[in-house]
């Protein structure tokens, strides 16, 4: 079965302080059930408050959506984690889970993800999009070993 599920890495790993991160991009739904956008937070060494977010720091991340690659993306309702990502959330995953079989355009990516100043270096980030198909579908939060996970 994990043959069947489809993998992009929409932001490869990278270390970005006080600032977008760079290689942020798309991922093609075309053909799935549902996606999952798995963000893989490194260490940060943010002092306070909040580290990673959707074009601020202070902004919960969210997935948004668009009919083309390079098209104008608008927020997918309810694909956004509860608050940005914490000072103190260390090396844990989050996830935003979207159900195709509801109304959706066919890219997604994450909006803008953003660093807070750091110390030093500021905060490691990935983001790896799993496409399901219909007969692959995830269930809980902790079944996937997961923080915090957004269905949307």
């Amino acid at each position: 079965m994990l043959k069947a599920l489809k993998l992009k890495m929409t932001l490869p790993p990278e270390l970005k302080d006080n600032g977008d991160f760079a290689g942020n991009t798309y991922f093609d739904t075309s053909g799935l059930a549902a996606v999952l956008f798995l963000f893989e937070v490194g260490t940060t060494d943010v002092a306070s408050g909040a580290a990673i977010g959707s074009t601020a720091e202070g902004t919960a991340p969210l997935v948004e959506e668009c009919d083309t690659t390079g098209g104008a993306y608008t927020a997918v309702t309810g694909a956004a984690l509860a608050n940005s990502i914490q000072y103190n959330e260390d090396d844990k995953l989050f996830g935003i889970f979207v159900d195709l079989s509801k109304s959706h355009k066919r890219y997604m990516q994450v909006q803008a993800p953003h660093s807070a100043v750091g110390a030093v270096n500021g905060s490691y980030l990935a983001i790896l999009a799993i496409g399901f198909p219909s007969n692959v579908m995830p269930r809980t939060a902790a079944e996937m070993g997961l923080t915090e996970l957004i269905e949307a």
